[in-house]
């Protein structure tokens, strides 16, 4: 066993836009399977896609277990990452089946550099091991040609190879081109993986998209993952069965970019709230602090605490800070309470109101804390008023 070395292909986007990763289903290209998404998706995202060990020109070596070949998913985008000069950089990522395992393998081991994940037409676990076991003798003894009877049943709903004659053909042209060694150890790999007991780890946000008509991985596998996924969300598309990002690449295409560009747009809106208040210089300082123990929490905040809280119309920012203000006395949070004092000043309070906020505090939650207080405001106000 060993950690595979995957070739990754441009799919679509420039290099300026966020990185969304893509992985392809057993037997296909990912470039077949992803490009028509890829390509709607261009205008806004750098779409890079890795192809499956014997697959597409990815090498073939060592079997491997699927958290192996999310390692090696890993090592592909790195690579990737530094020519997009995002050494630490993170990215999106996006999977069908096993592709979509691979994506909850590495939400749950390599999330660090994931901001959130879509699984299509997959499951934490995927049919049983005797399956695949048996999938995986065929192949070797009589080679990928001998599925081509029923993959299509498998892959796609009734009618699509007489909407799409051209892409059913290739598709199906593509599995005959798979080395069939390849194709055997991702079965393998299928028949050991078994994530439902670490579905409740993850902690990336998670959107599951299940084709009605798939029988390979019916609804209910994609609902499991979302039930036991904090956060998830599950979406069923009609008259589609195990290959969404070909039988409908524009509802596919919407679900990804919508998915993605809620976390993006409030990051923004987080971040420009975050400056706003707090100022450019504490905000880059936070920013230049930031190692892979406290990225995690640096994006939390900046898209919750400033993208959503910050965010909302219901108060003004002065009314924001006043309440700031007696929180932090409350919870006797004086390391936090300098810098949202010098905020408070920015959200127009005066000096004479900071000094009514803290007198008001003095009463509902103590003296000694408010004393406290008014040495920290002291320190500020002398050297900001």
């Amino acid at each position: 066993m060993g950690t595979p070395e995957l070739t990754t292909v441009h799919l679509a986007g420039s290099v300026d836009r966020p990185l969304l990763v893509v992985g392809p289903s057993l037997g296909t290209s990912v470039e077949r399977l992803w490009g028509g998404v890829a390509t709607l998706l261009a205008d806004d995202l750098h779409v890079v896609g890795w192809e499956l060990p014997g697959h597409g020109g990815s090498p073939l070596g060592e079997p491997f277990t699927i958290a192996e070949l999310a390692g090696g998913v890993r090592a592909a985008v790195d690579r990737v990452l530094v020519r997009r000069g995002e050494p630490d950089g993170r990215f999106a990522y996006a999977g069908d089946s096993v592709g979509g395992a691979v994506g909850l393998q590495l939400v749950l081991d390599h999330a660090d550099r994931i901001d959130r994940a879509v699984l299509v037409a997959t499951g934490a676990r995927i049919g049983d091991a005797d399956l695949w076991r048996d999938r995986a003798a065929l192949v070797r003894g009589s080679g990928t040609t001998v599925l081509l009877d029923t993959a299509p049943q498998r892959w796609w709903a009734p009618g699509f190879a007489e909407r799409e004659p051209g892409v059913a053909t290739a598709l199906l042209d593509d599995l005959c081109a798979v080395d069939d060694e390849g194709y055997a150890q991702v079965c393998d790999a299928l028949g050991d993986l078994d994530l439902r007991d670490r579905l409740r780890e993850v902690r990336r946000p998670l959107l599951a998209v299940a084709g009605s008509a798939d029988r390979a991985t019916p609804v209910a596998s994609l609902r499991e993952i979302a039930d036991g996924v904090p956060g998830a969300r599950l979406v069923e598309l009609d008259g589609v069965a195990h290959l969404p990002p070909v039988e409908a690449p524009r509802a596919t295409a919407s679900l990804v970019r919508d998915f993605l560009a809620d976390a993006s747009a409030r990051r923004a809106a987080g971040m420009a709230n975050r400056r706003a208040v707090l100022g450019d210089a504490h905000v880059d300082r936070a920013i230049a602090a930031t190692s892979s123990l406290t990225a995690d929490f640096q994006d939390l905040i900046t898209r919750y605490a400033w993208g959503e809280i910050w965010d909302r119309p219901g108060l003004s920012r002065r009314d924001r800070s006043i309440a700031v203000l007696t929180a932090l006395v409350a919870g006797r949070h004086f390391e936090e309470l300098e810098f949202h004092l010098r905020a408070a000043l920015r959200n127009g309070l005066t000096r004479d109101e900071i000094v009514e906020v803290l007198l008001q505090a003095a009463i509902y939650v103590g003296v000694p804390a408010a004393n406290t207080a008014f040495g920290v405001a002291a320190r500020v106000l002398e050297t900001e008023v």
